[in-house]
């Protein structure tokens, strides 16, 4: 155990379904709480020491809704209560900053993973760093466990500026590094790691960076496992990979996990 803030994350967690995909892409991708909580299930079973959650309304829509999180938190803690529960702001092109740090000062969650340039657009004018340098202390000063997820080497370059200039506080961080984009047939390789890998390297000034990789497509599983040999964590799921790495369809997502942890025992 470490007293270091935050602590560090478990090796794999579980994303069960994202903002984007549907049943249409796998009848086995969850939509409700309780299908949300029944894949954690699974998936913890499996060998996921954590989920990172979404909520979708009636409709299926992704939605910052601070009800359906803490339903959601709420039976993950009875269901698997050794479970780390991650939340996120994800805008989806939709919501605004303001509405990202409401939902998070509403659920006031254990854990929350927070896009940086969602939160500070590239703008970066006076108020918008002013807001966001408030909330991160406020955060901090909460025991709130914030993942930054970097979408590119330059959003690498970009976090490490804002932890210079005190708009991010905190000297050990929780980030998450993105191998390529949400678009149609995207597919990630591992070498797309090693511009993350190096731009930290060389930015990097004495900070605690407990990282993680998530990755698209068929590959997801060699991306994964690649990080961890490397050092790092793994963010694996339906919210970004359906495939095992036989290329096979995965039956559902304790399936994809499954497949990382065989991974990971053929290294």
């Amino acid at each position: 155990m470490t007293d270091r803030f935050p602590a560090d994350l478990p090796k794999i967690m579980v994303a069960p379904n994202g903002a984007r995909r549907t049943k249409a892409d796998h009848p086995a991708l969850p939509m409700t709480v309780a299908e949300t909580i029944e894949a954690a299930s699974a998936a913890y079973e499996a060998g996921a020491g954590a989920i990172h959650a979404h909520v979708r309304d009636e409709a299926g829509k992704h939605v910052l809704d601070a009800g359906l999180y803490r339903e959601l938190i709420a039976g993950l803690g009875e269901a698997v209560p050794g479970m780390m529960v991650q939340i996120t702001t994800e805008a989806v092109g939709h919501y605004t900053p303001d509405q990202q740090r409401q939902l998070v000062r509403e659920v006031r969650p254990f854990a929350v993973s927070i896009a940086v340039r969602e939160m500070i657009p590239d703008s970066e004018t006076p108020e918008e760093i002013e807001a966001a340098r408030v909330f991160y202390d406020w955060a901090l000063g909460e025991r709130i466990a914030i993942q930054h997820i970097l979408y590119s080497a330059e959003d690498v370059s970009r976090f490490f500026r804002l932890l210079r200039q005190g708009v991010i506080p905190g000297t050990s961080h929780q980030v998450l590094y993105v191998l390529g984009r949400y678009a149609e047939n995207q597919e990630s390789a591992p070498e797309d790691l090693d511009p993350f890998l190096s731009v930290a390297a060389a930015e990097n000034s004495g900070h605690n960076l407990d990282w993680a990789v998530c990755a698209f497509g068929h590959r997801e599983t060699d991306c994964l496992a690649h990080a961890i040999r490397l050092g790092g964590k793994a963010r694996i799921g339906f919210e970004n990979g359906l495939w095992n790495r036989d290329g096979a369809l995965a039956r559902d997502n304790a399936d994809r996990v499954k497949d990382l942890m065989a991974a990971l025992a053929d290294q």
